[in-house]
């Protein structure tokens, strides 16, 4: 039994280089999502409008505190479980906001999981330990969220680290190995700290203001929609989630610490455009991806997996000037309106959207869900002439609707077949990639990895189908899970990649089998993995 890899080159290019950058920035963020989410909602709850703010008739006034000691210009003293702190003049009533939680898990935690992870992914435990020692510096020599330098910070503290210990690699006496190590990372964390409070965050305070200037002029001058040209086209090339979580995120958490709330978070997360192309496609597309774009629409929409509607998007280029379109539409509504979220919706689905919209008002949730609808209806209007325009032309690549007839009914059954496949070698001589090889499994295949960018949304989905596929199949002793790119180590038998992914996953495993796969929900190349391992099975 046969399936298909890449041939075997070298990979490279300007994309690629890319998409291992933005996995990177990405992939500091990512891990970390979850205690965004928990900040976002211990916001929400606690800021002043919040449900148990201090402007709530249900707010938790004065909690905790003992005595008001005084004040002056903004701030007022007081005494708080027998301590003595200062908090803003306004917000003195919501003592568990300020002093409890918020402050200190937007201000530390959340800036200290960055560099921990970030240090991880270039030199282990060692280097999260002194990514997290070396921003601390960074933090406490700044005023507001140091988010910014600990993406900075962290992983080139781990990698300063990482090329001090090559010095005396295999030089260390015998019996000397933990005091060297112990003592060398507490040293290089403790002059990386002092670097990061005298010159590293005031450097860092430098850039991260000209920053937020520059959101704040394109806001001023309703120019932040243009941003939109870049972020489309970037996010069906699968730099989603670097623009959104390495860009995005650290700027929209320092926007929505001052201001409660931040248009930043919805550029790209916004599943309106998605959502539009994929309608458009269900009413005027042909062949597979018609018949794939209904439950294509429902996984992205309310599952906020944006990677699915990205190949129904590189299939007709032209329809990603209907993205920038929508999502230019809803930054624009969002923008008049003063629409967006308290924290990251992380997956961007629209329930997720939802609740990181109501913490800042009923009104805030009316506008949002209006950029969602404008940004969607835009889309699909743009789409849907793109495709009727182009439907003539695109039955006749299909071979004149016969081509469309045999990708349908595999895409119905959810698996293709020898007869099929001679009837697509009779239509089309040219339908096997050009970038594609035959390879035999000849070592027992255990171990299946679904690999994607993050290693979160499309591949937990893909992982998900096949693993059902294989159990249906009566196939045991073979595991199957999702995995980020960057963290395959060559230990899978099999790898299972969309296309636009599978020269990356190729470079990091390359003795594997490699599938690329167009369709997460239905490729007929899941059930040729699954007649594969079948085979080999009857065969051993």
């Amino acid at each position: 039994m046969t399936t298909t890899s890449p041939a075997a080159s070298k990979p490279g290019g300007l994309r690629v280089g890319v998409q291992r950058l933005g996995t990177f920035l990405s992939g500091m963020i990512m891990p970390n999502i979850a205690a965004f989410i928990a900040w976002g909602f211990i916001t929400m709850l606690f800021i002043p409008k919040g449900f148990f703010g201090a402007e709530s008739p249900f707010g938790w006034h004065w909690a905790g505190v003992s005595e008001i000691i005084g004040g002056g210009g903004d701030s007022v003293l007081i005494q708080w479980q027998g301590a003595m702190t200062t908090v803003a003049e306004g917000d003195s009533g919501n003592i568990l906001a300020y002093v409890g939680l918020v402050g200190p898990m937007v201000t530390y935690l959340l800036p200290l999981l960055i560099a921990n992870t970030a240090g991880r992914m270039v030199y282990g435990d060692r280097g999260g330990v002194v990514a997290s020692i070396a921003t601390v510096g960074v933090i406490v020599g700044t005023n507001i969220p140091m988010f910014l330098g600990a993406m900075i910070m962290g992983p080139l503290a781990a990698w300063i680290m990482k090329k001090t210990d090559q010095l005396w690699d295999g030089k260390i006496r015998p019996g000397f190995e933990m005091l060297v190590n112990n003592f060398s990372a507490g040293i290089m964390g403790m002059l990386l700290a002092i670097v990061g409070f005298f010159a590293f965050g005031p450097i860092m305070l430098a850039i991260s203001d000209v920053l937020g200037k520059a959101v704040d002029w394109l806001v001023e001058l309703q120019l932040l929609p243009l941003v939109s040209i870049i972020v489309e086209p970037a996010k069906v090339l699968f730099l989603n989630n670097a623009i959104n979580h390495g860009v995005f995120t650290p700027l929209g958490i320092e926007q929505a610490a001052e201001t409660g709330k931040s248009i930043l978070f919805l550029i790209e997360s916004n599943p309106g455009p998605g959502l539009g192309l994929l309608l458009a496609f269900s009413f005027f597309g042909v062949g597979a991806a018609k018949g794939s774009a209904p439950g294509a629409a429902i996984i992205q929409f309310f599952g906020g997996i944006h990677e699915i509607y990205f190949p129904y998007a590189l299939s007709k280029p032209t329809t990603i000037l209907a993205l920038i379109a929508g999502g230019a539409a809803g930054v624009t509504t969002n923008m008049l309106f003063n629409g967006g979220l308290v924290f990251p919706a992380a997956p961007g689905s629209i329930i997720a959207v939802f609740f990181a919209a109501i913490g800042a008002g009923v009104g805030n949730v009316l506008v949002v869900l209006l950029s969602v609808v404008i940004a969607a209806t835009v889309t699909f209007l743009i789409t849907g002439v793109i495709l009727r325009a182009s439907r003539k032309r695109d039955l006749e690549a299909e071979g004149d609707s016969f081509g469309a007839a045999i990708a349908q009914t595999e895409a119905n059954k959810g698996k293709s077949s020898t007869a099929m496949d001679a009837l697509r070698t009779s239509t089309d001589a040219a339908a096997p990639a050009a970038a594609t090889a035959t390879a035999v499994a000849t070592a027992p295949i255990e171990n299946i990895v679904f690999a994607c960018d993050a290693g979160m949304g499309s591949s937990a989905m893909g992982a998900s189908v096949l693993r059902n596929k294989i159990k249906k199949a009566g196939i045991e002793g073979v595991t199957v899970t999702n995995q980020a790119i960057a963290n395959l180590d060559g230990t899978a038998d099999v790898v299972i990649t969309q296309q636009q992914l599978t020269e990356r996953a190729s470079a990091k495993s390359p003795n594997s089998i490699h599938v690329s796969v167009d369709n997460f929900m239905n490729s007929p190349k899941y059930e040729e993995v699954v007649d594969m391992v079948r085979e080999q099975r009857k065969e051993s």
